[in-house]
């Protein structure tokens, strides 16, 4: 592999040897020692894959131990560097089901609900059969009364993200999915989340969710009989927040955000007698990111613009920790947002290069590429538009508010097949490639921290697809 010795460095005539054409630059030097510590420790067994109900609370005291040595403040209002906000975890404690009057494996039920209790029986209390329209792969069929669930029927070529998700995420009614065979990967994919608890932002709404995986295709008419269980219980989850105020009283007000989520996916099913999701690349590496940079930035004190670095919560479950975190602040004072999203591993344009999400819609991209001009680091446009990747983490939120807010990666997601895995190990990142990454932020960050560069405000983030 090609060493990148030029890689991050800024022209500096004062260091030029004499007779030299152009300046040689002077490199940034980011602490590589605590980028591994802070990602070895985020992504070590004891925290059990940082899930809410696992590890993230302990992560999270570290981070503040983090701020707190580098010298950051806390953010204004609170009095720690835990911005703690409710969260809602919803486990469901047992649940039978049949179809047809054959019991459903266990493994091909799920049921999501804010109902302590639930009952369905196809013909009793208005809950209807399920029906199968052979003409269209989707065939909803309504019951009567408040209890009775609705069924929804979804044939083999129905689009499992459109029909099934929102009913999972926004939950309007009672609702009976009977899936064909064919979305057992997509069910499976559900299952493992949903296998411990679920969580919500807000107080669950009374109602269930239950999707049954059919063992063949669904005949019209299909009988069914659920029971089910739940609890759900109130819980404090936090986000991490430190500050390093602008020392330009005529730039103070003018925010800097720098984030990563520090949360993942907790446990999965045993792979190999390995059950934990470490997420080394997704995202500890992002987390390191932040601390190094904060580190970095207190240290060379030329923010003339406040910096706030971010560990956001509870991103891998909807991104409620960046929606609290946007809540909080004026949006229009934030002058850009680098959220530092999975750069673990060598991008697709080689050592050396990330790329920016939404690169077209504001020129923090263009910024970041003319301030890394003279090394040989490279910042390119996001390569998988059809990953919807600009939205599909912590920076959305701000984006949507207008804030020129765009994710760093090197994650080639496509291919990744590491990616929400018990195999996402500090074992398969390269560290020196990450460290060279998280340089090139700090030089092409330089002109937003001092003030001199302002990106572009977005106008239309527009809606993930």
């Amino acid at each position: 592999m090609k060493r990148l010795l030029l890689g991050l460095m800024l022209a500096s005539a004062a260091h030029a040897a004499v007779g030299q054409k152009a300046a040689k630059p002077a490199k940034t030097k980011i602490d590589a020692k605590l980028i591994e510590r802070v990602e070895k420790t985020l992504a070590d067994d004891k925290l059990r894959g940082r899930a809410l109900n696992t590890g993230a609370p302990e992560a999270a005291q570290f981070l503040a131990g983090e701020f707190r040595r580098i010298g950051l403040q806390p953010m204004n209002g609170l009095t720690s560097f835990l911005q703690e906000f409710p969260a809602y975890e919803v486990k469901t404690t047992g649940a039978t089901a049949s179809l047809n009057g054959a019991p459903v494996a266990a493994d091909h039920l799920l049921v999501t609900s804010g109902q302590e209790q639930v009952s369905w029986t196809s013909g009793q209390a208005g809950a209807p059969a399920a029906k199968v329209s052979a003409a269209d792969p989707v065939t909803w069929t309504a019951g009567s009364g408040d209890a009775a669930p609705k069924v929804l029927v979804l044939g083999a070529q129905a689009d499992f993200r459109k029909e099934v998700l929102p009913l999972l995420r926004a939950p309007k009614g009672n609702v009976l999915v009977v899936l064909d065979p064919a979305h057992a990967q997509w069910f499976q994919r559900l299952a493992g989340q949903f296998s411990h608890s679920a969580f919500r932002a807000e107080k669950p709404a009374p109602y269930t969710t239950a999707l049954i995986l059919a063992s063949g295709p669904v005949a019209d008419g299909s009988s069914y009989q659920l029971t089910a269980s739940s609890r759900i219980r109130e819980m404090k989850i936090a986000n991490v927040v430190g500050v390093l105020p602008g020392r330009d009283k005529a730039k103070a007000a003018e925010q800097v955000v720098f984030s990563a989520h520090y949360d993942h996916i907790g446990i999965l099913p045993p792979v190999a007698g390995d059950s934990i999701a470490n997420g080394a690349d997704d995202d500890a590496s992002g987390t390191a990111a932040v601390v190094a940079l904060a580190q970095h930035f207190k240290k060379t004190k030329q923010n003339a613009r406040t910096l706030i670095f971010v560990a956001f919560t509870a991103e891998e479950i909807g991104g409620f920790g960046s929606q609290y975190f946007s809540k909080q602040l004026d949006a229009a004072k934030v002058t850009a947002m680098f959220n530092i999203e999975m750069i673990g591993k060598v991008s697709k344009f080689g050592p050396g290069s990330a790329f920016i999400t939404g690169f077209d819609k504001s020129d923090f991209g263009p910024i970041l590429q003319r301030n890394l001009q003279g090394s040989t680091f490279k910042f390119e446009p996001d390569p998988y538009p059809e990953q919807q990747l600009f939205y599909r983490s912590d920076n959305a939120t701000l984006a949507r508010l207008g804030v020129p807010a765009h994710s760093i990666s090197t994650d080639q997601i496509p291919t990744d097949k590491l990616y929400h895995s018990v195999d996402d190990e500090v074992e398969t990142l390269d560290l020196k490639n990450m460290t060279t990454v998280i340089e090139a932020i700090a030089v092409s960050a330089r002109g937003i921290v001092a003030g001199t560069d302002t990106p572009t405000r977005i106008t239309d983030a527009g809606q993930r697809k």
